[in-house]
């Protein structure tokens, strides 16, 4: 027993004192050790190889639709004319200067002013019967035990966004406009009929119910997802020590969607001057442009469908300018409180 233990202590100790060697010499310490400052730029593209190459293409189509258009921003302060050159760059090369000229065409028009106030007010009601409906029925569908029911629910709320906005609007034109379901339903029954379709004085709250109908869904899917990886231990614990649904809900539930509401909203905030350009521009004509008119519908019929270039490239700038602002300013709002928002400080 004594003699076959000793050899393999002594090899053991070899073992033990060779890797103690080679852990103090430099070689050892690439081997064994991360350099100070982590993973290298080489060793994390290696590491990350597969998934950098899955996500090229995307890159590439965001660096060629979306940040490349921004240098044409440039004719916001021209007097551009496409008609100089067939080459478009040639043509933004020789188009006049004009300064901030067509900025101040813009806060000038009254119209505009008007655009902004319509985009203002409809965000701040998507805002408040909107945003927390998503939030609602992924609670109501969390709370479902049936998971068959709670596909079938989830299906069905879902399936909306995929129509397009012309199917959408037809639907609610079909049920409340003047010709609609329930229209002829109460001229039947001897009451007078309406039509909400063309009434200016709810057209706000009509372009959200729609927005509501069509992409509740989605977000609740999103919700859903942070619901599910909330775990059931937390829900125990909180029963064992005598909450209720209510007090499960209040002190499990909602901590645990609060880090996804804060960035769901944040984006929101800083998309809060796009408010649905084709659902607006479909309805524009029926309650008229007093209602209905938004930045992204003044920014088409005064300066694209006029071919003014450099004043619809002004009036997108203002906006853009304007959406960062915004969505700086809330992130602001959930570091405060607490949360990383988009991200981090």
């Amino acid at each position: 027993m004594s003699h076959s233990t000793v050899p393999r202590s002594r090899a053991e100790a070899k073992t033990t004192g060779a890797a103690a060697r080679a852990a103090g010499s430099p070689a050892g310490e690439r081997q064994g050790r991360k350099p100070p400052g982590g993973l290298g730029l080489r060793l994390r593209f290696r590491r990350d190889r597969t998934l950098i190459l899955m996500t090229l293409p995307a890159v590439v189509l965001v660096l060629v639709f979306n940040y490349v258009p921004i240098l044409g921003n440039v004719v916001a302060f021209q007097e551009y004319d496409p008609y100089v050159s067939d080459n478009g760059l040639a043509a933004m090369l020789h188009s006049p200067w004009v300064g901030l000229e067509q900025f101040e065409r813009i806060f000038a028009d009254p119209a505009f002013r008007d655009a902004v106030r319509n985009t203002l007010v409809l965000f701040g009601l998507q805002l408040v019967l909107f945003f927390p409906v998503p939030i609602l029925l992924a609670l109501l569908i969390n709370s479902v035990v049936r998971p068959r029911v709670r596909a079938v629910a989830q299906a069905i709320l879902y399936l909306p966004h995929f129509f397009s906005w012309v199917l959408v609007i037809t639907v609610f034109q079909q049920i409340f406009g003047g010709a609609g379901i329930i229209a002829q339903t109460l001229r039947r029954h001897g009451h007078e009929g309406f039509d909400l379709m063309t009434d200016p004085g709810i057209f706000m709250f009509l372009v959200t119910a729609e927005g509501v109908w069509k992409d509740a869904g989605w977000g609740v899917i999103v919700f859903l997802a942070a619901l599910a990886s909330v775990s059931p231990d937390l829900y125990e614990a909180a029963a064992m020590d005598g909450a209720g649904r209510w007090r499960r809900l209040w002190h499990v539930t909602l901590p645990a969607l609060r880090p996804v509401i804060a960035l769901l909203l944040v984006l929101r905030v800083g998309d809060a001057l796009t408010v649905g350009f084709e659902q607006i521009l479909l309805q524009r004509d029926a309650v008229g442009p007093g209602a209905a008119e938004v930045l992204d519908t003044y920014v088409w019929w005064n300066g694209v469908r006029n071919q003014d270039f450099s004043y619809a490239a002004a009036a997108g700038l203002v906006k853009g300018l304007v959406s960062v602002a915004l969505v700086l300013a809330a992130n602001k709002v959930a570091h405060f409180m607490g949360e990383q928002g988009v991200y981090k400080k």
